[in-house]
Formats: C-alpha cells, sequence, structure tokens
C-alpha cells in the first residue's frame, strides 16, 4: 500500500470505561489468551475470561477489606498481578496512585503521601521501600492468590457489590506522575473519560495484527495505556516482559508482530545489529544492499524480510511495527529500520494528555514527524512556536496542585512546553523543548536536542547533553567504553559538525563523563540533574 492518507480504523465499538473493556472483551474473546507471563513454574496464560473473573475477585476483595472510595498506591515490577491491582481499583472507584518502584525509598514515600493513599498495593521486595505512617496498610501482592480465592468465594456467597458499581466518567480514576526532565514530578488526574476517549480514539490511527510485546513500565502512561489496554481493545495477546534484561529472550519466544518503545531501545537494537554486522566484516556489503533493497522497494518489490532475515531473527522472525514515543527519535533510525522492513512509527503524547496525541500510522507516515492527531483532538500553535491541545484527552489536572494546573490548561488549551509546528499534511514536526531553549548573546535561539540529534548519530555516543556554560555551547557525551578519554575523536567530530552550522549554533567545547546521565521513568535525560549548577535556576 502507497504511503497516503487512508480511512481511519472504525472496526471496534466505543467503550465507555475501563469496566467497560474488560466486560467487553470477555464477552467477545473468552477463550482467548490476553495475558502470557513468567512465573517460577514457567510461562502463564490468562484468557480474557480470566481476566474479567480475576478483576472481579481482587475488587471484591478489596470491598471486603472497606478499601472503598480510597488513594490506593501501586507499586511494583511489570506483571499480571500489578495490572489486576490497578483495574480492580479503578473498576471499583478507588483511585488507583501509580508509581515508580525504582524510585528512592523516600520519594516513593514523598509521592504515596502526596496522593493521599490510605492503602498500597506492591508486588516482591518492593513491600519494605513504604514507610509512611499515613498509609493504613501495605498489601504485598505476592498474597496475590490468597486474594483471588478469598474474593471468589465472596462472590459465590452472592457478595455483589463491587460487580453493581456504577463507574462515574468525569471522576479521577487513576493519578500518574509525570516524569518531567526539568523539575519535580506532579500528580495527573486521569478520568475513565479521558482513558476510554484516548482508547477509542487512538484505536482508529493504528491496528495490530498479532501479539504484543510489554517492555515499557506499567506505572508511566505510554506503557500502561496505549502499550496495553490498546492491544487488549483490539482482542490482542500481550506477553508481559518481566525485566529489561529478557527483551531479547521474549521477543525470540512470544515473535511479537507489535512492540511499544522509548528511543533508547530502538537506539540500542541499532547499535547492536550494526555492532554484530561490523564484527562480521559485512559493513559495506551490507550498506550496498540496503541501497539495493531500498530501490527495488520504490518499484513495488519488496525482499527486505528474505534479505534481512538475521536481523529479523533478532526480533523474533514476526516483528512489523515499533510504536515509539516518549522522546525524540532521529528519522535515521526509522528509515534503517524501514530498510530492514520494521516500520517505526513514531508517536507523541504527554501523561497529561492520556497519553498519545499524535501518530504516524503504517501506511501514512512522514519522516521527521510524530504523525498526525488523534481524531478529536483540536492543536494550535502559540506566537511563540508552542503546541497546544485541546479535547478530551486533556487531565482533569494536577492532583492538589491548582497554580500548577492553572498555567499548563488556560481555556482548555493544555500547553505542552513542546515548541513545533503542524506542516501542511497535518503532521506535527517538533523542534525543542520551550523550557531547553539556549538564548545566545545576539539574541538567537538554539534548540539543544537539534545539536544533541546531529552528536548522537555517530556511533561511538551513547548518551549526550548540550547546554550553555559561561556563554559557550558545550556538548557532554557519555561515549562508548573504549571513547572514554578520547578527546582527540571527539573533538574531529565536533569540527565535522560544526563545518555544516552557522557559527552561533556551534559547539565550542566537549566533554567526556564515565557515567551514564540521570534518567527518568521514559528513559530521558533529566536536565535539571544533570547540567551544571549555574544553569539549573533557569530550568
Amino acid at each position: 500500500m502507497k504511503n497516503k492518507k487512508y480511512p481511519y480504523y472504525t472496526d471496534l465499538e466505543e467503550i465507555s470505561d475501563l469496566k467497560d473493556l474488560i466486560l467487553t472483551k470477555a464477552a467477545d474473546f473468552p477463550e482467548k489468551i490476553a495475558f502470557v507471563y513468567p512465573c517460577e513454574t514457567g510461562e502463564m496464560r490468562k484468557t480474557f475470561s480470566d481476566l474479567k473473573e480475576d478483576v472481579n475477585a481482587f475488587g471484591t476483595w478489596l470491598y471486603s477489606n472497606k478499601i472503598k472510595d480510597r488513594h490506593v498506591a501501586v507499586i511494583g515490577k511489570n506483571s499480571y498481578e500489578w495490572l489486576v491491582a490497578f483495574l480492580a481499583c479503578v473498576n471499583g472507584g478507588n483511585v488507583a496512585v501509580a508509581i515508580d518502584k525504582g524510585l528512592p525509598s523516600e520519594e516513593i514515600n514523598t509521592l504515596v503521601e502526596h496522593g493521599d493513599c490510605d492503602y498500597a498495593l506492591v508486588t516482591d521486595q518492593f513491600v519494605e521501600k513504604v514507610t509512611t505512617k499515613k498509609v493504613k496498610k501495605v498489601i504485598d501482592l505476592g498474597t496475590f492468590d490468597t486474594i483471588l480465592y478469598e474474593g471468589r468465594k465472596l462472590l459465590r456467597a452472592k457478595n455483589n457489590e463491587f460487580l453493581k458499581y456504577q463507574i462515574d466518567p468525569d471522576k479521577t480514576a487513576a493519578i500518574l506522575f509525570t516524569s518531567g526532565t526539568s523539575g519535580k514530578s506532579k500528580g495527573v488526574e486521569l478520568t475513565n473519560h479521558n482513558i476510554a476517549f484516548e482508547l477509542n480514539r487512538t484505536c482508529m490511527l493504528y491496528k495490530p495484527e498479532g501479539n504484543v510485546l510489554a517492555v515499557l513500565p506499567f506505572h508511566h502512561a505510554f506503557g500502561l495505556i496505549v502499550g496495553i489496554f490498546m492491544p487488549l481493545n483490539y482482542g490482542k495477546s500481550i506477553y508481559i516482559n518481566k525485566s529489561p534484561k529478557y527483551v531479547k529472550k521474549n521477543l525470540q519466544d512470544f515473535k511479537p508482530q507489535t512492540i511499544f518503545l522509548v528511543p533508547l531501545f530502538v537506539e540500542f537494537f541499532h547499535k547492536q545489529i550494526w555492532a554484530e554486522i561490523e564484527k562480521k566484516g559485512k559493513t559495506t556489503q551490507i550498506k550496498g544492499l540496503m541501497t539495493t533493497t531500498d530501490l527495488l522497494l520504490k518499484t513495488g518489490v519488496d525482499v527486505r524480510k528474505k534479505t534481512y532475515t538475521a536481523i529479523h531473527k533478532v526480533f523474533g522472525g514476526e516483528l512489523d511495527y515499533i510504536i515509539c514515543g516518549g522522546a525524540a527519535l532521529d528519522p535515521m533510525y526509522v528509515k534503517e529500520f524501514r530498510t530492514w522492513g520494521i516500520e517505526i512509527l513514531n508517536g507523541y503524547g504527554t501523561t497529561e494528555c492520556s497519553p498519545c496525541t499524535a501518530v504516524n500510522r503504517p501506511f501514512h507516515h512522514k519522516d521527521g514527524s510524530v504523525g498526525q492527531m488523534v481524531p478529536g483532538l483540536e492543536v494550535k500553535v502559540s506566537e511563540e512556536g508552542e503546541i497546544l491541545f485541546k479535547g478530551d484527552l486533556v487531565m482533569k489536572g494536577y492532583y492538589k496542585d491548582p497554580e500548577s494546573t492553572a498555567a499548563a490548561i488556560t481555556d482548555g488549551w493544555y500547553h505542552t512546553g513542546d515548541l513545533g509546528y503542524v506542516d501542511e499534511d497535518g503532521f506535527i514536526i517538533l523542534t525543542g523543548r520551550k523550557k531547553n531553549l539556549i538564548i545566545l548573546s545576539n539574541g538567537e535561539n538554539l534548540s539543544p536536542e537539534e545539536l544533541e540529534g546531529n552528536l548522537a548519530r555517530d556511533p561511538q555516543v551513547r548518551e549526550v547533553l548540550v547546554y550553555e556554560e559561561d556563554g559557550k555551547i558545550v556538548a557532554e557525551i557519555y561515549p562508548e567504553e573504549d571513547y572514554f578519554d578520547n578527546y582527540d575523536y571527539f573533538n574531529e567530530l565536533k569540527e565535522k559538525i560544526n563545518n555544516k552550522r552557522p557559527m552561533y549554533k556551534r559547539i565550542a567545547v566537549i566533554k567526556l563523563r564515565k557515567e551514564e546521565f540521570i534518567k527518568n521513568a521514559s528513559m530521558k535525560i533529566v536536565r535539571y540533574l544533570n547540567i551544571p549548577s549555574a544553569q539549573k535556576n533557569d530550568q
């Protein structure tokens, strides 16, 4: 199919809330596998009917323990238990407060308290991290089977209070904390209406045709709402990745057709593929082959899967699409993966917008863009060049933070903080972050992301951050290990990049570091924690 505009997918009935999602899919696909996940005895499989029954049993148990109309923290590793706990909270009128398990204990307790959590549902060793006295009870999800057993007993005894609960679409369903790159986390209040609208409209843009591998953290809006609930809405089977270190094995075992990733994963796979090619001494051969297969594709001859079998085996052999979001992605990766026969659909979103606002489509995409808007969402660009959105995706507000809410939403328009524009074909192009702009002494503005993208293409650059220090543009690089002290190499790279740029946009100083930059849950570098102290006050 040619790359051009085509109709939205409209084969799904709209859901009204997450309870409706679970009930509808259990009715449509009762015996189909919803989740596959690793456990001590091998792999556990749960059907859509199992999912409904488990959520209802867990929710009934919550009600029996007087956990009703409460704020409940959900903390832990990606797991089936985590998802059931979250859904049981939301579908019974509790507010699920999802918190990153990887945060220091002190910060976890701060967020638990900020979210006014009366209870905490926690997996594994993370139970020990919740120490605040404001929580009435920390419930270890290691007792998951016991909870379900007791919940089913109550259901058999006709305890139907949870089943009869009617969802209020405009009541806060969940609080998800932003993983900001320039300040403290804020609690985003999302309603069932926000989430249902997101699922109904996002499913019009993309339709998975096979299995899905879930890698991204569930406490993150992209990983949970787009990476889990959207495939569920299409009745697809999802493999829950236990840990990033098992991703390669999961790809081989589950053979997904779709995987949702952030750029860090894409860049990692890309470097690994080229490192293996170089190791075999086939770099020149493969580059020539890529030119040939690209030319053949333009004539309608697609030999990519056959030609790049070894690359496809890395991903299990069935992967067609990578949905990428959470941070900027260099178009170079999109083009090279496409040459190999895997389409990266770059998207754009923010927790405050439930989260997806735009995405490239399988047969209507533009490299360098973040795609076209979710149907029913409005967009405009401010005089300062900032992207603004308005619609049913926009959050209720920041929890207990009216000042930040008022600053973020004006007359219904959510201010993203991202700079960009909408082109003549309706694609959104991002150019940088408003807060990250470097104002030079000559009055010119520089988006550091532009330079970071140029540097990140080099195979010896793992991570890079560009900022101003003492009136000079500095590029701080975390390189591959063999290049930790190789200033000659990176000064040559600097000159190569500078030669293509105007004087005011040139890098003056290269700094090398031997440790990764501090990153948030989306694997984006946290600027205010990494740049020199003199710059932090400006963020």
